[in-house]
């Protein structure tokens, strides 16, 4: 794993803090376009394992009424 310092969230706005709006701005964006990122590959995976468990016959899909029938037999 990388070696990489720790910050608390406290110490990062403080850092934070300091800078000029217009950087605090740029920190904003940047931090909501990883988040973006992120989270888009988490979709992804987790569109390719649903999509896997489906080919291999681990999961069912259909209607909220086909699930009911399911849990109930």
């Amino acid at each position: 794993m990388d070696a990489q310092p720790t910050f608390s969230v406290q110490q990062a706005l403080d850092v934070i803090e300091h800078m000029p709006l217009e950087d605090q701005m740029m920190v904003i964006e940047v931090l909501q376009r990883r988040l973006l990122e992120q989270r888009r590959f988490e979709i992804a995976r987790n569109a390719t394992t649903t999509l896997q468990a489906v080919r291999e016959g681990h999961a069912r899909y259909g209607a909220v009424e086909d699930l009911k029938l399911a849990l109930d037999s």
